[in-house]
């Protein structure tokens, strides 16, 4: 579900109420996804944070991540791809996401589903992490994305 309302949901993330919170850098190399991704999964796990959630978010992140290496750092190992992750004690997860691109317009992407789009060898992610995560958002003409898992 994309949202874009003044609600804010991640200004509920009370600073003093995190369980976890981890800031990741990460070089524009999209051989280095994975690992990224699996080294923030293991903190999570061990915080117990997302309890039945986890393959959800895994996917999510690893769309996240690659996408922003791909499409925003244009997969420049000399540019730097960021991720925040915050974990409140209500095992909610906040997934931060900034590339140094030009950003992009989630409207114009087109829908994975539609019958002339169904053996497009790309396109999917976007879809598949508005799917898989309760809220997510693209911010700073879309260099930074934004996403919420309950």
């Amino acid at each position: 579900m994309t949202t874009n309302s003044e609600a804010d949901s991640e200004s509920s993330f009370e600073p003093d109420k995190l369980i976890l919170k981890l800031s990741v850098q990460m070089a524009a190399d999209k051989e280095a996804v994975d690992a990224v991704v699996q080294n923030i999964m293991e903190v999570v796990r061990d915080m117990q944070c997302p309890g039945d959630k986890e393959a959800a978010i895994e996917l999510a992140l690893t769309e996240a991540l690659a996408n922003a290496v791909v499409h925003g750092a244009k997969a420049d190992p000399s540019k730097i791809v960021e991720c925040d992750v915050a974990c409140d004690e209500n095992h909610r997860m906040l997934i931060v996401v900034r590339d140094p691109g030009e950003g992009f317009d989630p409207s114009n992407i087109p829908n994975p589903v539609a019958s002339e789009n169904l053996y497009s060898n790309h396109g999917r992610g976007i879809y598949l992490i508005n799917q898989l995560m309760d809220e997510v958002k693209y911010l700073k003409n879309g260099t930074e994305i934004r996403m919420i898992k309950k």
